[in-house]
C-alpha cells in the first residue's frame, strides 16, 4: 500500500473520531447550558409566584373559599409557561404541565433536579414558603422537551459533520500525502535506475527542502559511495590473491625446478661427499629463498589490503629498537648501532616494523665489506614535521643508474640470491605512510644510505594512497618512492 493511500486512510478514520468526540463534548457543554438556562427560567418564574403561593396558603389556612378560589386562579396565571403545584397543610393545589401524582417527587432542597415518569422528564424546583402561621413548598416545573430536541438537533449535526468529514478529509489527506511524497517517488525512481554491475553513474539528489527525504538521500549516497567503496576494496583483493598465485607459480618454478635436480643427483648412488654437501647446502639456500619470497608476497598482500582504521599513534624508535634486537640475534657477526630518539608517527605498527625489518635485512645482506664484515648503523629522530629514519652500510653500494630499479619488484643483481622484494616492500610501507624512499651514497661515499622520511602527522586525513597494487603491478618507483606504472 502506498504511504499517500496509509496516510489518507489513517486521517479518514482519526478525523471522525475527532469530530464525534468533539460533538460528545460539545453535546455536554450545550445540555449543561440548557440545563442552566432552565433552572434559571424556573428559579425566576418560582420567585415571581412565591407572594401568590403564600396568599393562597393563608386563604386556605383562614378557611374562605371564594379568595381561595381567587387566589389559585391568580397563581396559575401568574406561572405562564411553567407548571406549578403548591402542597400544604391543608392540600395540594396544582396546574400547568407537570408529573402526575403518581411520580414521586424528591425532597425539596439543593437545586433543580431532572423528574422522569410516563416516558417523559420534567425539570422540578422546590421552593420552600416559611411562615409564621401557615407554611408550604412551591413546586415549578418545565418540560424539558425543548432540551432534547436542540440536543437532538447538535447530536445529528455532529453526525453529518462525522460522515461529511471521513471521505473528505482521506480526499484531502491523499492530495496533499501524494504531493508530499511525490520527491520520495522520484527517489526511488533515481535509485531503481542504477546498476552498480553496468554504470559508475550513481545517486544524483537535488534539495527538495523535506528534511526526510533530503536526508534519505544523504544516506542512500553514503550506502553507495560504502558499497563503491568495498566492492573497489573486494576487486583489489581479487587481483591481489591472483597476482600472488601468478607471482608465486613464477617466481618458484626455476627455484623448484633446481631443487629438483639437486634432489636427483643426491640420489646417485656414486655421489662423493664432497660434491654431496655442496649439493644439500644449495638446496638449503633455495629453501631459503622460497621461504623469504613467499614471506615477502604476503607483505606485499598485506600491505596492499590495509585499511586506514589500522593506523594508530606510535613511536618508530621503539619500533626500530626491537627490529634491531632481532637483527643481531639472527646476524651475530654482524656490528649493528642503534641511534633512535623519539619519533612518534599515525602508522600501521606491522608496516613500519617490515620497513625496518628489510631495510637492515638488505644492508645485512648487500651491505659486507670486501672481507665479508657487515657494519650497519641505524638512525631514528625527528626533523621537523618529519620522521628521519637511515640506514648506513659499507658495502659495495648501488650504482645510480641502478637506485631507481632496486624497488622494483623481483630486482635482483647478478649475485643476488634474496627474493628480490625486500626494498619493494620498503617503498610500498613508505607510501603507505605517505612517505619517500630513496637511495644514496653512505657517509664518506662508501656503502649506500638509505633514507625514509615519514610525516609526523601521518596519512594526510588519515586516508590511504589512492592506488595500492604493489602486488599486482610491476611499477617502477621515483625517487619519492609514488608508484609510477611502468
Amino acid at each position: 500500500m502506498k504511504l499517500s493511500t496509509r496516510i489518507a486512510l489513517a486521517v479518514g478514520v482519526t478525523v471522525p473520531l475527532l469530530v464525534l468526540a468533539c460533538g460528545g463534548l460539545l453535546l455536554a457543554l450545550v445540555a449543561r447550558d440548557l440545563h442552566r438556562a432552565e433552572d434559571s427560567h424556573l428559579k425566576a418564574r418560582a420567585a415571581a409566584i412565591a407572594p401568590d403561593a403564600r396568599t393562597l396558603l393563608r386563604a386556605a389556612a383562614n378557611d374562605r373559599p371564594t379568595a381561595e378560589e381567587n387566589r389559585q386562579r391568580r397563581l396559575f396565571n401568574a406561572a405562564l409557561d411553567v407548571g406549578v403545584r403548591l402542597t400544604g397543610p391543608d392540600g395540594t393545589y396544582s396546574g400547568g404541565p407537570q408529573p402526575g401524582p403518581s411520580v414521586a417527587l424528591p425532597a425539596p432542597g439543593g437545586g433543580p433536579v431532572t423528574v422522569r415518569g410516563a416516558g417523559r422528564g420534567w425539570r422540578a424546583y422546590a421552593l420552600p414558603l416559611p411562615g409564621p402561621q401557615v407554611s408550604g413548598t412551591l413546586w415549578v416545573f418545565a418540560p424539558d422537551t425543548v432540551s432534547r430536541a436542540q440536543l437532538a438537533l447538535v447530536r445529528g449535526r455532529v453526525a453529518t459533520t462525522a460522515l461529511l468529514a471521513a471521505p473528505l478529509s482521506a480526499l484531502f489527506a491523499w492530495a496533499i500525502a501524494n504531493g508530499a511524497t511525490r520527491p520520495l517517488g522520484r527517489l526511488r525512481k533515481a535509485a531503481a535506475g542504477l546498476d552498480p554491475r553496468t554504470t559508475s553513474v550513481r545517486l544524483e539528489h537535488r534539495p527538495t527542502r523535506i528534511v526526510e527525504v533530503d536526508e534519505l538521500a544523504a544516506t542512500l549516497g553514503t550506502v553507495l559511495a560504502r558499497y563503491d567503496e568495498q566492492a573497489a576494496r573486494t576487486a583489489e583483493a581479487l587481483d591481489t590473491a591472483r597476482s600472488f598465485s601468478a607471482a608465486a607459480s613464477h617466481e618458484l618454478r626455476n627455484p623448484l625446478m633446481s631443487i629438483g635436480t639437486n634432489l636427483d643427483v643426491l640420489a646417485h648412488p656414486g655421489l662423493p661427499d664432497g660434491e654431496r654437501a655442496e649439493v644439500v647446502e644449495e638446496l638449503r639456500r633455495e629453501h631459503r629463498r622460497l621461504l623469504a619470497m613467499l614471506v615477502a608476497l604476503r607483505e606485499l598482500g598485506r600491505g596492499d589490503l590495509v585499511e586506514a582504521d589500522a593506523f594508530h599513534p606510535l613511536d618508530v624508535a621503539e619500533v626500530a629498537d626491537a627490529a634491531v634486537a632481532e637483527a643481531r640475534r639472527r646476524a651475530p657477526d654482524a656490528e649493528i648501532a642503534l641511534n633512535a630518539r623519539a619519533a612518534p608517527v599515525h602508522g600501521w605498527e606491522p608496516g613500519v616494523r617490515i620497513l625496518l625489518d628489510n631495510l637492515i635485512g638488505n644492508a645485512l645482506t648487500h651491505g659486507r665489506d670486501g672481507a665479508g664484515r657487515a657494519e650497519v648503523a641505524v638512525t631514528v629522530a625527528r626533523d621537523g614535521d618529519q620522521v628521519l629514519v637511515t640506514v648506513d652500510d659499507r658495502g659495495p653500494g648501488v650504482a645510480p643508474a641502478d637506485r631507481q630499479e632496486v624497488f622494483r619488484r623481483f630486482h635482483r643483481g647478478p649475485a643476488s640470491t634474496g627474493s628480490g622484494l625486500g626494498l619493494t616492500l620498503v617503498a610500498q610501507q613508505a607510501a603507505l605512510h605517505r612517505g619517500t624512499v630513496e637511495l644514496g651514497a653512505g657517509p664518506g661515499g662508501t656503502g649506500t644510505r638509505c633514507t625514509v622520511r615519514l610525516p609526523v602527522g601521518g596519512p594526510e586525513g588519515s586516508q590511504l594512497p589512492l592506488r595500492r597494487d604493489w602486488l599486482t603491478v610491476t611499477a617502477g618507483r621515483s625517487q619519492s618512492s609514488h608508484k609510477e606504472p611502468s
